[in-house]
């Protein structure tokens, strides 16, 4: 979008964009319950009450943000079009505004959410925090320019200029960068441990994680990109970056329930594939019977068919053993209370259950 694109302009197309994500993201966000209630309950477990608290969150702020965008657009357009000094155009201009400053404010939390708890998911499959120090350090970082940025835009003076300024632009900059670098980092470490993790234990295990290490990928692309479009809209002072500011919120929101959603339901898939197996096997258990060699009376055997159907049904009464072997995957939580001493395949084998099991 090129940048001489009128503030006013700039404004409707952002909303009515985030309005239509925002739909979508609701409607995502219905299947993730769904998703996270079934998984639960087809594993027997309790729902996952971590994933269900950060979509619920998630889901809050984007609400609230769009609220506000809707309040600023109906301020700037409508209620303060013929009194605010310069028009509209000045109105969605001004970085000190309220609804401008509240709206970067819930943005930021809502960037602390997703990037935390794909930091969270990286931690619980390597199961160690070296790996995760210098994501923290990143995140941490992240809300530090966060709140930096959110005040450096709400001091500004009415009519001193915009968020193009030197000294709110270099904290909006910063920000945009480091929470870029934090899921391009966080995402790169969680899909290799998949990927490597799935190389070692594929010959020992049916099924594969690079499905999962895709839908990782996909949804770690789609935010990457969506940030590096704003910071690029952003350094090059265009006005597209409010547009682009607008649909980063439920995109958040998006990609976090994704993630859930594709591996939930690849799961839902493996289940009834196994199960039409099982199926499958036991029908052709039942249909399987003993057939008694036939003898006649020509051989000295003496039988007829009465004594034949006599055999068979004294045969079918006989008591069957039959020997079923159960493969169970263990978390890494028995798996280092029970002082296991196996190979780094076995290892990785046991783990893989608790890696999907926190992703979704």
């Amino acid at each position: 979008m090129k940048k001489t694109v009128p503030l006013d302009l700039a404004a409707v197309i952002s909303t009515t964009l985030e309005g239509i994500l925002y739909g979508f993201s609701i409607f995502m966000f219905g299947v993730t319950m769904y998703i996270l209630k079934e998984n639960s309950r087809r594993a027997g477990r309790e729902v996952n009450y971590k994933m269900l608290s950060v979509s619920i969150a998630l889901l809050v702020c984007s609400t609230v943000h769009m609220i506000i965008d809707f309040i600023r657009a109906c301020r700037g357009l409508v209620f303060k079009r013929d009194t605010f000094p310069g028009g509209p155009v000045a109105f969605f201009g001004q970085p000190s505004e309220w609804t401008f400053v509240a709206k970067n404010a819930v943005y930021t939390v809502q960037t602390l959410l997703g990037d935390g708890i794909l930091i969270y998911r990286c931690y619980m499959v390597w199961q160690t925090w070296l790996i995760i120090a210098l994501p923290i350090g990143l995140w941490v970082w992240v809300g530090v320019v966060g709140i930096l940025s959110v005040h450096a835009v709400a001091i500004v003076p009415l009519g001193a200029g915009t968020v193009f300024l030197k000294d709110v632009g270099r904290w909006i900059t910063a920000f945009y960068a480091s929470t870029l670098s934090t899921n391009f980092f966080v995402t790169i470490l969680l899909a290799y441990k998949i990927w490597i993790t799935n190389r070692r234990v594929s010959r020992v295990r049916q099924g594969s994680l690079l499905p999962v290490v895709r839908v990782v990928a996909d949804a770690g692309v789609l935010y990457s990109v969506t940030l590096a479009a704003a910071l690029g809209c952003f350094v090059q002072k265009s006005n597209g970056q409010y547009v682009v500011l607008d649909m980063v919120c439920p995109i958040i929101s998006i990609t976090f329930y994704m993630v859930i959603i594709r591996i939930g339901l690849a799961e839902s898939q493996r289940s009834s594939e196994l199960g039409s197996a099982g199926s499958g096997l036991s029908s052709g258990l039942s249909a399987t019977h003993y057939q008694p060699p036939y003898t006649n009376a020509a051989n000295g055997g003496g039988r007829g068919a009465g004594d034949q159907r006599s055999q068979a049904v004294q045969m079918s009464r006989l008591p069957v053993q039959v020997h079923i072997t159960k493969v169970c995957e263990t978390d890494v939580a028995t798996f280092e209370n029970e002082g296991d001493t196996g190979s780094e395949t076995d290892r990785d084998g046991k783990m893989t259950g608790l890696e999907v099991h926190n992703i979704v």
